[in-house]
């Protein structure tokens, strides 16, 4: 069996989920458009520059979840995924995708982006395999930190 790992952001997609999420947050006016939309920016900034605080970026962006019902959050992602995801998703790259698991290969996502946002594009993908950084939940809820090392 052969392995096949794959980047999401800008490989899978052709864009980057995490960003974009901010966006989908700040067009529902589901948190402080101004403050999130300006930080959003230059931590997205700090990543294409290579300087991203990777802790610091993810307690920022598994905030607005910890502040939500899990019911709440998944309908929210439901409709982030129409909106934002399936105009991106690559044709090519499902294309690549799906010859890999035709031959068997163990098909895997590895991305640095929370696994709130990535798992379920990766399973628009049929990827079931996922390593991306978690967000530690207690009682069905995020608490806004991160659970192991991103």
């Amino acid at each position: 069996m052969a392995l096949a790992i794959f980047d999401l952001d800008n490989t899978l997609i052709g864009g980057d989920s995490d960003y974009l999420w901010g966006e989908f947050l700040v067009q529902n006016k589901y948190v402080d458009a101004t403050e999130f939309a300006a930080q959003n920016a230059q931590f997205y900034e700090d990543y294409k520059a290579g300087t991203l605080d990777i802790i610091a970026y993810q307690r920022f962006a598994l905030k607005p979840l910890s502040q939500q019902k899990m019911e709440t959050l998944n309908e929210w992602h439901a409709q982030f995924m129409q909106t934002f995801i399936e105009p991106i998703i690559l044709p090519k790259a499902q294309a690549l995708v799906d010859e890999h698991k035709a031959k068997g290969d163990r098909v895997i996502i590895i991305t640095a982006t929370n696994t709130f946002i990535t798992r379920r594009i990766g399973l628009r993908y049929g990827i079931a395999e996922l390593l991306g950084t978690n967000g530690e939940i207690i009682d069905n809820r995020y608490t806004g930190e991160i659970k192991g090392i991103p």
